[in-house]
């Protein structure tokens, strides 16, 4: 990588590259994953057998879908203490963080004789998906807490986990054990676009949930997609992203070593560094070459780079904030002095990172805020996973007598003007003459 000047041409070519990238879905994809959700809605736990032994377990049946009780005792037997003690830490911190976004129901006297208020309840049942990780050699045990403790902080009574199973049909003992401490209830060997219909649909052993969240690959991706409306999700996420402001305070190793935490993720992944020092910007690509050498998942990283990465100069940091602004990142880092000066002008993002011993892995694990992110720009408008996708509100309503009298006139005349009679007559039959209103003509 070599560091662009921007304002530049040169720029605008790479910022277009870089915003282009998102979810895009193929035809033959939607076509692949629609006939997959279909044949779960139509076939249940015959469709999810099948698929699971054409791509995850030969020998897989039907039997094996739920994870029994013994299978979870033995699974936290099986695990390091050094594990248990991270997985409670994080748990604790990530609980303590979702609690403050509980929302309270309330009831307000706007008016004399008039009663609003709004009901707060959670979904009756929630589904959290997670990927396999390289066949379960590498659990996901941080995607287990992000998506069922916000889960169980809203209330939801039924909290299900749905991951692929390994070719001998077991599930790593890392996840269960996560899963035990985030509250979840039920665990099923399923994958792929297969686990999302399971979920969305309901089968013979898989009881439907109100909502769906996790991260997966394209088909988990557009499988979430077309069910939301018969489920809630969480988001369409894309590959992941970081933005990193940086000036002549930061470390070029530690700026270095960020970039590639989210380059390593996958090859659509964007890494993108903006900073008003020419030197740092020059040292960080270096640092970068450096740490690829020894980096196990140097070639999806490198292609990142390659592909969506940049290394951007500025005058200044105001003008690296607003370019932050016109990407709207996943992630977006603040290595600056001062740092807290300029939160207040950052406005898109899915979450921000403050200072030199804040790095974005901080965030994915133990800090507390979700790691579940808006990507691909979508902070503009959405929010990280929490509380809130596992609650409904309903907005409560009561007039008295009088208050009613006092408004129902300004309804008729609003009704009428919208075509809609029968609203209209909802109000003018309980309006009385003899107190001055004329039922027929208000």
């Amino acid at each position: 990588m070599k560091p662009i000047q921007y304002p530049s041409e040169a720029a605008e070519k790479r910022l277009a590259r870089i915003e282009r990238r998102g979810p895009g879905f193929k035809k033959k994809d939607t076509v692949a994953v629609g006939r997959i959700l279909e044949a779960v809605r139509s076939q249940g736990d015959q469709a999810l057998v099948r698929f699971t032994r054409d791509f995850d377990c030969p020998r897989f049946s039907a039997e094996h879908i739920k994870v029994d009780r013994k299978t979870w005792d033995k699974a936290v037997k099986s695990v390091e203490p050094e594990f248990i003690r991270a997985i409670n830490r994080a748990a604790r911190q990530i609980a303590a963080f979702h609690r403050r976004q509980i929302q309270d129901s309330w009831m307000t006297n706007p008016r004399p004789g008039v009663l609003v208020g709004q009901v707060v309840n959670p979904v009756d049942a929630a589904g959290v998906y997670v990927p396999g990780g390289k066949a379960g050699s590498t659990p996901l045990v941080s995607s287990v807490l992000m998506g069922a403790i916000p889960a169980r902080i809203a209330g939801v009574e039924r909290i299900v986990m749905a991951t692929p199973p390994a070719a001998d049909g077991s599930i790593s003992p890392y996840l269960l054990v996560a899963a035990r401490k985030a509250g979840v209830g039920e665990v099923y060997r399923v994958g792929s676009a297969w686990a999302i219909a399971a979920l969305a649909f309901g089968t013979e052993t898989i009881a439907k949930v109100d909502v769906v969240v996790g991260p997966g690959n394209i088909y988990v991706t557009l499988a979430k997609k077309l069910v939301s409306g018969t489920v809630g999700i969480d988001m369409i996420a894309g590959p992941s992203e970081i933005l990193v402001i940086a000036d002549n305070s930061a470390r070029p190793d530690h700026v270095a070593a960020d970039l590639l935490s989210q380059a390593e993720h996958d090859q659509m992944a964007s890494a993108i560094l903006v900073t008003d020092s020419a030197d740092l910007a020059r040292q960080v690509c270096r640092q970068l070459a450096i740490q690829l050498t020894s980096l196990a998942r140097r070639e999806i990283a490198e292609t990142s780079l390659k592909s969506y990465g940049a290394v951007f100069v500025v005058s200044n940091i105001a003008e690296a904030v607003k370019l932050a602004n016109r990407l709207a990142p996943e992630h977006l880092e603040l290595m600056v002095n001062s740092a807290f000066d300029y939160l207040g002008r950052i406005k898109h993002a899915g979450a921000i990172f403050i200072g030199p011993h804040s790095p974005e892995a901080m965030g994915d694990y133990v800090a507390g805020p979700n790691h579940v992110l808006p990507t691909a720009s979508t902070a503009r408008f959405s929010s990280a996973l929490s509380v809130d996708v596992f609650i409904k509100k309903t907005s409560i309503i009561n007039y008295s007598e009088a208050a009613f009298k006092r408004e129902a006139p300004h309804v008729a005349i609003l009704a009428a003007k919208e075509g809609l009679e029968a609203h209209r007559r909802s109000v003018t039959v309980r309006l009385k003459k003899d107190q001055g209103a004329d039922c027929e003509n208000c």
